[in-house]
């Protein structure tokens, strides 16, 4: 599996940025997909994941009500629209593939792929 993000950038505070994420290798039905950042001097944190129908979405509460997780499974792409960017947004975005129950979907050693990331910065 490889995973391609894009969409990452600079931004101001109250800004918005869609992030996409390119799937390629198997069959892009047979993963749930998910998005994680790793702040400056943080830890890897979850974002947001979506099943793979695309009918199950879940949010870390600190993004939930301003960015939203979908996927094109035409496409083979998911995407994390951010709006009302925040200073603390700033991080590397990656996004990750997991074949294990929707139960740990908020998990990050439940995800087995993972991209390179993209970097989004939000300026005051």
């Amino acid at each position: 599996v490889q995973l391609v993000e894009s969409g990452g950038g600079l931004v101001q505070a109250g800004g918005s940025l869609r992030l996409s994420c390119a799937f390629s290798g198997r069959t892009f039905t047979n993963y749930n997909m998910g998005w994680f950042r790793l702040p400056p001097g943080k830890e890897r944190e979850f974002v947001a994941a979506i099943n793979w129908s695309g009918g199950g979405t879940r949010y870390s509460d600190s993004v939930k009500g301003r960015f939203t997780i979908s996927r094109d499974n035409a496409k083979n792409i998911i995407y994390l629209q951010m709006i009302s960017l925040k200073l603390e947004d700033t991080a590397i975005y990656f996004c990750a593939a997991s074949a294990t129950s929707w139960e740990m979907a908020a998990t990050r050693g439940s995800y087995k792929y993972w991209g390179q990331g993209t970097q989004v910065t939000v300026s005051s």
